[in-house]
């Protein structure tokens, strides 16, 4: 059995799931929605995920042997993005997305959806700037919205930040007042819809 664990940990380093399974039949559908505001061009790629998390792998969870502590058990599903408008895109979110199941010989793995967000880049090219957007699980199913702000010149690269990461801001006061005039926005909202 120890085989199989390593082969999993090895599937999840690249990129892949491991030994978690996806639920068949999910029923807790969620359309999460993504508008932007003054964007400072074309996005070719808008790539949506949803992060779900064991809550108890004390319990259920893979043992390090190294350590002899519990190793964190996620996943990141992607989420299909489609285009319904300029600057509007909408996808389905499933809470109920990992199947809880018995992985590791110690008991039943409890999954929980921990948020959904989107990733945007100019073209898709190496080197570009990486827009991010998250919405959180209590914000999601409540139905709130989260706004992050970016400044413009950040698109498509930052120079000398190859693949650089932004996160934005959530108050657009945080940037410096010549920056404050030059930033979109990308705000993230979810409502419950039928399966």
């Amino acid at each position: 059995m120890s085989q199989e664990f390593d082969s999993a940990a090895a599937n999840v380093a690249q990129g892949g799931r491991g030994l978690a399974k996806l639920n068949p039949a999910p029923r807790k559908a969620y359309e999460l929605v993504l508008r932007l505001a003054n964007p400072p061009g074309d996005f070719a790629v808008v790539e949506g995920v949803a992060q779900y998390d064991v809550t108890n792998e004390d319990q259920c969870g893979y043992i390090e042997p190294e350590t002899g502590t519990p190793a964190r058990i996620t996943s990141q599903e992607p989420v299909t993005l489609r285009k319904v408008a300029d600057n509007e895109y909408r996808g389905t979110v499933y809470l109920d997305r990992m199947l809880d199941e018995d992985y590791y010989g110690r008991g039943v793995c409890t999954w929980s959806f921990s948020g959904a967000g989107a990733m945007l880049k100019a073209t898709g090219a190496d080197g570009e700037t990486r827009f991010l957007s998250f919405l959180g699980a209590d914000p999601f199913m409540g139905g709130r919205t989260e706004t992050r702000h970016y400044p413009r010149g950040d698109y498509p690269r930052v120079d000398d930040m190859p693949d650089y990461g932004a996160s934005g801001q959530q108050d657009p006061n945080r940037f410096r007042a010549e920056l404050r005039d030059a930033l979109f926005s990308a705000t993230l909202s979810a409502h419950e819809v039928s399966p």
